[in-house]
């Protein structure tokens, strides 16, 4: 059986949990206070997901801070970028508005994290 220590980071407790995994599924989760932890736990050993933000340059070459709308596989981060860096979203540009429609095959978009105008 093999041990992974992690630090929770569902809430501000920051919790240290330990998962015990058994041929990578996991079969325990302590330390946790809250149910949170260990769903957190048990998804961060199987399969991680990350929140990506970056900015996108405009047509206008003004960057527009994003960020992706949930989460997505921590193995598709770089893809994710590289379809951000290839967006060119027009001016202005409103809170929320969606800069990439399905970010590198995930099914999540790319939205704009802040209004801006030229």
């Amino acid at each position: 059986m093999e041990t992974v220590k992690l630090i929770c980071i569902g809430c501000p407790m920051g919790c240290d949990l330990s998962v015990d995994l058994e041929n990578g599924v996991p079969v325990s989760v302590t330390g946790n206070t809250c149910p949170i932890g260990k769903k957190y736990a048990e998804e961060e050993v199987t399969a991680p997901k990350r929140t990506v933000t970056s900015t996108a340059l405009s047509k206008d070459g003004v960057p527009v801070p994003v960020k992706t709308a949930g989460t997505v596989p921590k193995g598709a981060i770089f893809a994710v970028v590289s379809d951000v860096k290839k967006a060119k979203p027009s001016l202005p540009v409103r809170i929320g508005d969606v800069i990439v429609p399905d970010a590198a095959g995930t099914g999540v978009p790319v939205v704009a994290t802040k209004d801006v105008s030229r």
